[in-house]
This record gives C-alpha cells, sequence and structure tokens, in this order.
C-alpha cells in the first residue's frame, strides 16, 4: 500500500489503562476479572497517562440482581485495597465528587452515584457520628458548559474551604474497545482529566493540584465510531475463521447463532484470508486499520461518540453497584 499511515495522528479515545499497556498482572475473582497496572514515571509519558496505580474491573453483565451483587463485592473490596495503601484512616473526612453532566444519560454516572450515597457530614456538625460511620461531604459540579468554570478550580476551593483528607472522583469514560462500555470500573489513585477520553480535556482532578489523595472511579459508557468499525472487522475475521474450521461439520449445520468469538482461539484466521475479504485493508495490522478508519471519519465529523440503546437503564445499575460500593468502603457499620 503506498499511503504510508502516520500513527501519532491517530488519537485512542480511551480513559483506560489497560487499553495502552499490557504491563499488568491479573486475577480472577467470582469470574470477575481483576488487572492491576502500576506505571511508573516512564511508563506513564509513554501512553499519556499520569503514573500511579490502576485497578480494572471487568464483568459479562450487572442487570441482575446476582451478578450486579457480585461485581459489588469485587468492587468493595478492591476500593478498600486502595484505601488501605494510601493509608486512609477511618477518621478522615471524604469528599465524593460527581463529574459529568446529569442531563446527558452517558455522562450522568457521577451526579447519579452523588444522588445516591450516604452523606454525614451535616450530621457531624450537630455532634458525634455514631462509630463505624465517617464524615462524608458530596458534590456534583456540573460541567464547564453550563457554570463557565473550570470543574478542577471549582473542586480546589470548595478543598481549601472544607478541607477534606481525601478525595473520591466518579465519572463516565470513553473505551477503545465496544466489549469494554459498561461491562468495566477502573480505580486509580492518579486522579482524572475530566473529558480527555472523547477529546475535550480540561484541567486534571489530582493530588498535584489539590494536595491530598484523589481516588478516581469510572466506567466507560461511550465509545467512538472508529473503535466500532475496527472492532466490527476484527469479529469478521474471527466469524470467517469459525465458519471455514467449522462449516463441514453435520452438527454445525443445525446450529444457529453460535458465539464465534468462543472459538476465537481455535480458529485462527491466516493473512490471505483476510486479503481475500478485504483486499489491500485486509493487508494492514489492526493500529494501521484502525488509524486508516480514523483518518477517514475524523476530517468529515462522523468519528461519533456511541452509547448503547438501554443506556439510561444501565447507567441507572451501574450508579447503584458504585454507590453502595462506596458507602460500604467508607462506613464499616453499613
Amino acid at each position: 500500500m503506498s499511503h504510508e499511515i502516520d500513527l501519532k495522528n491517530s488519537a485512542v479515545r480511551t480513559d483506560l489503562a489497560i487499553e495502552l499497556t499490557t504491563n499488568h498482572t491479573q486475577i480472577e475473582d467470582n469470574g470477575i476479572k481483576i488487572t492491576n497496572i502500576k506505571l511508573d514515571e516512564n511508563e506513564a509519558e509513554k501512553i499519556g497517562k499520569k503514573k500511579g496505580n490502576y485497578i480494572t474491573i471487568e464483568f459479562a453483565d450487572i442487570t441482575d440482581y446476582e451478578n450486579k451483587d457480585k461485581v459489588k463485592t469485587v468492587f468493595m473490596k478492591e476500593l478498600k485495597k486502595m484505601l488501605e495503601s494510601l493509608r486512609i484512616k477511618d477518621t478522615d473526612l471524604c469528599l465524593i465528587i460527581g463529574l459529568g453532566n446529569e442531563k446527558s444519560t452517558p455522562d450522568s454516572l457521577g451526579p447519579l452515584v452523588i444522588s445516591k450515597t450516604l452523606v454525614t457530614n451535616h450530621l457531624y456538625l450537630y455532634g458525634n457520628l455514631e462509630e463505624g460511620f465517617r464524615r462524608v461531604c458530596a458534590i456534583a459540579p456540573g460541567v464547564m458548559g453550563e457554570t463557565g468554570i473550570e470543574t478542577s478550580d471549582l473542586i480546589k476551593e470548595v478543598t481549601n474551604t472544607i478541607k477534606p483528607n481525601f478525595i473520591i472522583v466518579v465519572d463516565a469514560l470513553a473505551s477503545s474497545s465496544v466489549e469494554r462500555v459498561n461491562k468495566t470500573i477502573q480505580i486509580s489513585d492518579s486522579g482524572i482529566s475530566p473529558g480527555s477520553g472523547i477529546g475535550n480535556k480540561r484541567k486534571e482532578i489530582s493530588k498535584d493540584i489539590l494536595g491530598i489523595p484523589v481516588i478516581a472511579i469510572g466506567v466507560p459508557t461511550v465509545v467512538d465510531a472508529a473503535s466500532i468499525v475496527n472492532d466490527t472487522i476484527n469479529y469478521m475475521y474471527s466469524h470467517f475463521a469459525y465458519q471455514k474450521d467449522n462449516y463441514n461439520r453435520p452438527k454445525n449445520k443445525l446450529t444457529f447463532n453460535v458465539n464465534y468469538l468462543k472459538y476465537s482461539n481455535k480458529a485462527k484466521i491466516k493473512l490471505e484470508d483476510k486479503e481475500k475479504l478485504l483486499g489491500i485493508i485486509g493487508s494492514l495490522n489492526e493500529d494501521e486499520t484502525k488509524s486508516l478508519i480514523y483518518e477517514v471519519l475524523t476530517p468529515i465529523g462522523y468519528n461519533l461518540m456511541v452509547t448503547p440503546k438501554e443506556e439510561d437503564f444501565i447507567i441507572d445499575k451501574l450508579s447503584e453497584l458504585i454507590s453502595e460500593g462506596i458507602n460500604n468502603a467508607l462506613h464499616k457499620n453499613i
């Protein structure tokens, strides 16, 4: 192919550290994947993230009570570990911040979590709290488009006034993979830069800016069109490889709607098959393919950010899970 693709011009639209590095350890807890990533300064700079610890929790579904409860247990356990690693004491005052726009469904995770969080600081002002409950206050500062104020500046002023010992920030994220949308929770001690995953980066909210530990919790609720097209091409390859390996088996001729992704390790597509399917595009590797799609869609304004059609239902479940997990991690007597 004579056209040379410059990967540096391709902005990877993701807030997830797991999608930017392979340097991690992974375990499984009750069918839920937990990935730990520790970024030093050099590696963090290479992938455009801040140094720190990133915990990624991946799950299949939270729309039924049983699965949701399993994910909540894992989330709560990992959040407690993060609090312990930062040496947060039971008596420390916590400020919880819900970032995002409550009028936009995929961006409403933060404000929804705040509405379901157990806030206790106002009770402390009238006397001591019962044992097992910590002082917690919360704020949903809105977005700069509504307030005209940098969210980081607003939070800095609130922090200077209330003087919390640590902050928990909750926000909706962007992913570069369809499979992780609404099925991943990232916990990080490196803070957050609101809007960075959708190319609208604002001032960061971090320990460097605020002087106290900042724990960021996020769920990817959107994915860009370039990622969807790229994933679809890869699914096509997997489907073709599965069909090629299984078409002549009699039992498969009676089976419909086979999940060919489960067989992807057994049925790898060859380069010549890719080229047969998609010609020159089939000869490109995954990074080159995604970069080409990005080059095609971005100049005409069609690299849209997309969310699932049932997002209003799922975002409500996610906000319940995260608020309950935070409440349980912060208050021992819940």
